[in-house]
């Protein structure tokens, strides 16, 4: 019998550029990972359902600092800290304090002059930050967090679920998903915020 070399979903080892600025040394693949990220989220959600927030708290770099670390602050050494290299996603390090704060601002004036419906200013903010890629991982679900907590402490509505609601396959969900990012990358929106409410 040889080596094995195909791991089952989830147990692909961790490269050691991968578990750079890890702070729980004992974990060796994706799926370890996953389940302690996992973990860390679930207490920064609750954290975020516990207390009250303000527009003027939410729209700031320093929250948006915060959030990132409550989730991942357990798990690696970075969390909360803008990403000090660049990516193939997202703009230039040097840009992302400046790129957020054009966020930031924006999101304020359309809060203020309605310009949207408040699913859609969630929305348009979670795809934003994202475009941005202010860490060097979690952005995604920091962003969705980040949509909650926007549309549950601004705008008094009930959380997104994020797909969890259709009975789809996940492989049908993230499909729909990934084709409502498309539009929006084009600015079209709609099809991201029925994905949300699923």
């Amino acid at each position: 019998m040889g080596l094995k070399l195909d791991y089952d979903d989830g147990q692909t080892p961790l490269d050691e550029e991968e578990k750079e600025g890890l702070l729980i040394e004992t974990i060796s693949n994706r799926a370890e990972l996953d389940e302690f990220e996992q973990q860390h989220i679930e207490e920064a959600v609750e954290w975020t359902l516990q207390r009250k927030f303000k527009q003027e708290k939410i729209l700031t770099e320093a929250f948006v600092k915060e959030v990132h670390k409550r989730m991942y602050g357990g798990v690696w050494v970075w969390a909360g800290e803008f990403r000090k290299t660049n990516k193939n996603l997202g703009v230039d390090k040097l840009q992302i304090a400046v790129e957020l704060k054009k966020l930031l601002d924006d999101t304020n004036y359309w809060i203020e002059h309605k310009t949207f419906a408040s699913d859609e200013i969630a929305i348009r903010f979670k795809h934003r930050i994202v475009s941005i890629h202010c860490f060097a991982n979690g952005n995604g679900r920091h962003s969705r967090l980040m949509a909650d907590i926007i549309i549950e402490h601004i705008f008094k509505q009930p959380v997104f679920t994020w797909g969890a609601t259709n009975q789809l396959k996940d492989s049908d969900n993230r499909s729909v998903y990934l084709k409502g990012v498309r539009k929006a990358d084009k600015g079209e929106y709609d099809l991201l915020v029925e994905f949300a409410r699923r």
